[in-house]
């Protein structure tokens, strides 16, 4: 009885040692799929040593590692392309976008969490049909409804296409809403606060991550959007090209130098720093935000 027991034992701890094995493999496998095209992404941006066009693939294929490195790339980017003027249009865009996205959806998380009112399921139902559709499907009304009122090509097109709709957002934000008890908004009423005092006083203080939770996402989507941008801006003015829509001319226009990658690649670099800042300095209130969001 014992030594079935002893068997079973030691049958329970190899069976977890192979699993545990396993799936410190595929993780591993996985970890080298994520950080090979950034890293190589990162190799060329630092490549000083030039070829053709049509060479360039093999010399990324044969020579993983730069022979030579430095920042030359970074100097031509920001020395002999319109890259910082799309830098600042596109952090102009995603400043404005981000507070009025917030803003919406925080308000329309609150009222469908807290306020009761005869249409509140049937915009619920509503709301989750929207949601199951691609928002660039809408995108060809989007611009000639724009092109109606004489908008396109403008950066305050894109903002306010990317906040018109923002308020749809707001199933995650209501999930966090919903855990905050009433009686703090029942106690409040009864001093005679109004809605938006107690959403201000109330809700909005004990609401920091999800907060920033919405705030981060309102941010990296006009920061990394290409669909919209490339349709709404255009080709004309380069001028108020965002970075993925400069960066896409740059690398597939009509004037390309044997160099172009690199540039290309130093040029994704910069467009990433803000992005990992925002993640790495917010991460614990990003993962609050979703767990507790997601509660409902």
């Amino acid at each position: 009885m014992i030594k079935a027991k002893q068997l079973k034992a030691k049958s329970y701890k190899s069976s977890q040692r192979t699993s545990l094995t396993i799936s410190y493999i595929i993780l591993t496998i996985l970890v080298i799929v994520w950080l090979y095209p950034i890293l190589w992404i990162l190799l060329n941006s630092l490549r000083t040593e030039y070829n053709t066009g049509g060479q360039l693939i093999g010399i990324v294929v044969s020579h993983y590692f730069p022979k030579q490195i430095g920042f030359e790339n970074f100097r031509i980017l920001f020395a002999e392309t319109l890259f910082p003027r799309w830098f600042l249009n596109t952090l102009f865009v995603s400043s404005i976008s981000f507070i009025i996205s917030t803003m919406l959806t925080l308000s329309v998380a609150y009222v469908m969490s807290k306020l009761k009112f005869k249409v509140r399921k049937s915009f619920l139902n509503i709301a989750i049909i929207l949601g199951l559709f691609p928002g660039f499907m809408s995108m060809i009304a989007i611009y000639y409804i724009l092109k109606a009122f004489q908008l396109t090509q403008t950066l305050w097109a894109l903002i306010l296409v990317y906040s018109a709709g923002a308020g749809l957002g707001f199933y995650i934000a209501k999930g966090f809403f919903d855990i905050i008890p009433n009686s703090l908004l029942e106690s409040a009423k009864l001093d005679g606060a109004t809605n938006s005092q107690s959403f201000r006083k109330i809700i909005l203080p004990l609401s920091k991550p999800i907060i920033i939770y919405t705030a981060l996402l309102a941010f990296i989507g006009p920061w990394m959007d290409f669909i919209f941008a490339r349709v709404i801006i255009g080709e004309a003015n380069t001028d108020t090209y965002t970075v993925a829509v400069g960066l896409y001319y740059m690398m597939y226009g009509e004037q390309i130098d044997s160099n172009v990658f690199t540039i290309f690649a130093a040029g994704c670099i910069i467009v990433a720093i803000p992005i990992v800042t925002l993640f790495l300095s917010m991460q614990k209130y990003y993962v609050e935000g979703v767990t507790a969001g997601s509660v409902k």
